[in-house]
């Protein structure tokens, strides 16, 4: 799945972070995995609508 940074007009200035919409990377659900350097890591969005980022 390929991710597009959200924003105004979609011009990121090179001081900008990207940012990325939690429902998207979920899918419309409330998990995804995250890869980084060979480690699995587990994002929830729990019901409450706050984010946890997990080994």
């Amino acid at each position: 799945m390929q991710m597009t940074p959200i924003g105004s007009d979609n011009i990121a200035a090179p001081e900008q972070l990207p940012t990325y919409d939690a429902t998207e990377l979920t899918q419309g659900g409330n998990l995804a995995q995250i890869r980084l350097s060979g480690q699995l890591y587990t994002l929830r969005i729990t019901r409450a609508g706050k984010l946890i980022l997990t080994k």
